[in-house]
């Protein structure tokens, strides 16, 4: 075995948006060229990192395992030379089935293929021990991941949730690890691996890099990040492009109980705050032109918020078409106002934004804070406008509040996390 370090294209698989960009941001970080696609057309080449977004989280494990291949597949056919499935840190929706895919359609040019699962990502928090997932130290299944309303957590234990995989302990120096990973790759084909801090990742990055393009690495941000340096990418990371942000448009498509509290605490830390909620009553473009009439000539306002309507009803159906709505809603906001950021909260609702926005894809540069990425839009009718996306089930209240903080704060040329 030797240390990997290929610099052809690298392919990021993820179940939803928000995740996509966490993950592809690792690799800009590590001066990768980093495209989130949200089409067809997948901008490949030396030295770059593209994410493609499969929409799988809350799919039943046929359907995720055929959504994952056939995103898998078109990757290989585009020229992807190294894979990373993006799965939900807290384990959240599909996760077996997009394993299945990823691996079937992987093995079609690598006939030996496993996977190594590890969706510890020690910055915020999620770690894994003893085969067990645990968000601030507590059983991933009794947190509000145990009860999310579209995908919750029934169990803490990798080996529970993925139940063909086996577990291999983490605490040998990498090469080691790397030998028994593929010992226990060849018999079980799926292997789940401990981590309770970065050391540990980065132990388990030189031991996926060791065993080159047989290891499907499966997990978070977190493994992203020690991966991405192993994998190449440039010797000098450059410097994200200067952005002047003061008009912000933030959409909150999630209904996760950490996400509805940062908006509150938006309302309550800039009072001047303007929200609106989309009516499927009353149609969007009239929606905006009565608020901005209301608003008087010329009015500009500073901070606008989206939200997503209190559910009156649940299942996929339902969730489809109120992102659909809220999509309407925001494109004709973006098409009035033109914000200088939009910011995205949720995976649904920000994929549906996107397509009605007519984005071809999102040029990742860097990041605002610790999982929430800044890129620009290419394509459409909001090209060049900051965009940056965050899952709605991490952070603290004042999270967003401090996103926009660094936003504006850049503008007066305070650098942005690279």
């Amino acid at each position: 075995m030797s240390q990997d370090t290929s610099q052809s294209t690298v392919g990021v698989v993820a179940d939803d948006l928000t995740g996509a960009g966490d993950c592809v941001v690792q690799f800009a970080r590590a001066g990768w060229t980093s495209h989130l696609a949200l089409g067809s057309a997948l901008p490949v080449g030396e030295r770059t990192a593209v994410a493609v977004v499969t929409d799988a989280r809350p799919l039943d494990d046929a359907a995720a395992r055929a959504a994952t291949a056939d995103a898998v597949r078109a990757l290989v056919s585009a020229g992807t030379r190294r894979l990373y499935v993006k799965i939900d840190s807290t384990m959240r929706g599909s996760v077996a089935g997009q394993v299945a895919g990823a691996l079937a359609a992987w093995r079609e040019r690598v006939p030996g293929a496993f996977a190594v699962v590890c969706p510890s990502y020690p910055a915020l928090r999620r770690t894994v021990s003893g085969g067990v997932l645990l968000v601030d130290g507590a059983p991933v299944a009794t947190t509000t991941a145990g009860h999310d309303p579209v995908t919750p957590v029934r169990d803490s234990d990798l080996t529970a949730l993925l139940p063909s995989a086996v577990r291999v302990p983490a605490d040998d120096d990498a090469r080691t690890l790397a030998l028994r990973l593929a010992a226990a790759g060849s018999s079980a084909g799926t292997v789940v691996v401990d981590a309770v801090d970065d050391a540990d990742l980065e132990r388990l990055a030189d031991a996926v890099a060791l065993l080159g393009a047989d290891a499907v690495p499966v997990g978070s941000a977190g493994l992203a990040a020690a991966l991405a340096p192993r994998w190449g990418g440039a010797a000098a990371v450059p410097e994200p492009p200067r952005v002047a942000v003061e008009r912000a448009l933030v959409v909150l498509s999630s209904l996760n109980e950490v996400s509805l509290e940062q908006a509150d605490e938006l309302v309550r830390a800039e009072p001047g705050t303007h929200v609106l909620v989309p009516d499927p009553a009353v149609g969007a473009d009239q929606v905006v032109a009565s608020w901005l009439a209301g608003l008087g000539p010329g009015a500009s306002p500073r901070t606008v918020l989206v939200r997503t309507p209190e559910p009156t009803e649940t299942g996929r159906e339902r969730a489809v078409q109120v992102a659909s709505s809220l999509a309407g809603l925001v494109a004709a906001i973006a098409g009035r106002t033109r914000p200088d950021a939009i910011v995205l909260i949720g995976g649904d609702g920000s994929r549906a934004v996107l397509a009605r926005l007519g984005a071809r894809s999102v040029r990742v540069a860097g990041s605002v804070a610790e999982g929430v990425p800044l890129g620009h839009l290419e394509g459409g009718s909001a090209a060049g406008t900051v965009v940056v996306t965050k899952a709605g089930g991490f952070g603290t209240a004042r999270t967003v509040v401090d996103v926009l903080t660094n936003l504006r704060s850049y503008c007066s040329h305070q650098e942005v996390t690279p």
